[in-house]
């Protein structure tokens, strides 16, 4: 990628910021809804907590940290979907994509650029305030050292991608769907259950535990909870989260290929 590009993509990405931005109503809806459903998690993790001790490796207060975290990642993440590839889904099916594939850009980095945009405002705006709301008034397992913050913060980037690459797959099936309605729904159902936005997926029993946490939704949320709270090596999750964000987009890569081959409009 030359200069260019890479200032193309940055335009992209300060505009999907600059569009959510505007969503201020929204924006305090979101902070206010992500803090109330936050409280109620917490207490019923700290009752399951109480029958449980130790579920799942956690104790009390890296259970609470870990229902902020997921606080603070819902929107950032599109856990339920809502992101670039809700627009995506929807130029496809009306025909729009055209004008996208006319661009002199790449499809799938510029959308990834928006989405990418989009999700940092959803963490600045929507998603600090739950998450400094519950440090504040519950006790909860957070790292003084600056370099668990920025391991983070990394986990917290390679997170981003791989929801992305997740969406952008669903999104690309409408090219032969012809309509989103059914992928929204699956989108919103595995995102909930398989990210650990209910439940930490280290706390799934037996062999199913085993898989959802091999699975790419594990690298969304678990893995950036983990590092904060010291569970597992940074590099380690790195790896995990590069390995899927690479394989997804890759995949993404091969899908969009086939399906700009055969481009059908339909309403247009």
């Amino acid at each position: 990628m030359d200069v260019g590009s890479g200032r193309l993509y940055l335009a992209v990405a300060v505009g999907g910021f600059r569009r959510y931005a505007t969503y201020r109503a929204a924006t305090a809806a979101g902070v206010f809804t992500n803090t109330v459903f936050g409280v109620i998690l917490v207490y019923t993790y700290l009752a399951l907590w109480d029958e449980k001790p130790h579920l799942g490796g956690y104790d009390q207060a890296q259970a609470v940290t870990y229902v902020w975290l997921g606080q603070c990642l819902y929107a950032t993440l599109a856990i339920q979907g809502g992101g670039a590839e809700k627009d995506l889904m929807e130029r496809i099916r009306t025909g729009e994509i055209a004008v996208d594939l006319y661009r002199p850009a790449d499809l799938q980095l510029w959308w990834l650029a928006g989405d990418m945009g989009r999700a940092l405002f959803q963490m600045l705006g929507r998603g600090v305030v739950p998450f400094v709301f519950g440090a504040l008034f519950f006790p909860m397992a957070l790292p003084t050292a600056p370099t668990a913050w920025a391991a983070c913060l990394v986990a917290l980037l390679l997170a981003m991608v791989v929801s992305f690459a997740i969406r952008y797959l669903a999104a690309l099936s409408v090219f032969w769907l012809m309509d989103g309605m059914g992928v929204n729904q699956a989108l919103m159902i595995t995102g909930i259950f398989f990210s650990g936005m209910v439940l930490p997926l280290n706390a799934f029993p037996g062999v199913f535990g085993d898989i959802v946490l091999v699975l790419p939704w594990a690298a969304q949320i678990q893995m950036p909870a983990d590092v904060l709270m010291g569970e597992t090596d940074p590099l380690g999750a790195f790896a995990f989260q590069a390995a899927w964000a690479v394989v997804l987009l890759a995949a993404g890569r091969l899908l969009q290929s086939a399906a700009t081959r055969r481009v059908v409009v339909q309403g247009g």
